[in-house]
């Protein structure tokens, strides 16, 4: 059974930053690829960005430049920095683990990006 913890979410005004943290309970480097994902109300869950077991990272065109994954090993954790945070990225934030026959979700953390 893997799990997944996210933390770091909370209120921030537009262009503050965020760090936002996936712990999980074995080695990140023994999935796939790992991510963050989020959706707001009303709204598809949509992919932010992801990070393969090489060190390959992807992100959604609309947090380019704004936001970066990595990942600590040794903390078994995986990080997503915010940067200039804009209230369109209001949403929920899921952690994300994929090995190649399983795929596993965190609970969510609220980001909230408001004046």
């Amino acid at each position: 059974q893997v799990q997944l913890v996210e933390s770091g979410g909370g209120l921030v005004q537009p262009g503050g930053s965020l760090r936002l943290s996936c712990l999980a309970s074995r080695s990140i480097f023994s999935f796939n690829r790992m991510g963050w994902y989020r959706q707001a109300p009303g709204n598809q869950r949509e992919l932010v960005a992801t990070m393969s077991s090489s060190g390959i990272t992807n992100y959604a065109d609309s947090v380019k430049g704004r936001f970066t994954i990595s990942g600590d090993n040794a903390k078994n954790t995986v990080y997503l920095q915010m940067n200039s945070l804009k209230p369109e990225d209001t949403a929920v934030y899921y952690c994300n683990a994929y090995a190649w026959v399983n795929d596993y979700w965190g609970q969510g953390t609220q980001v909230t990006v408001s004046s």
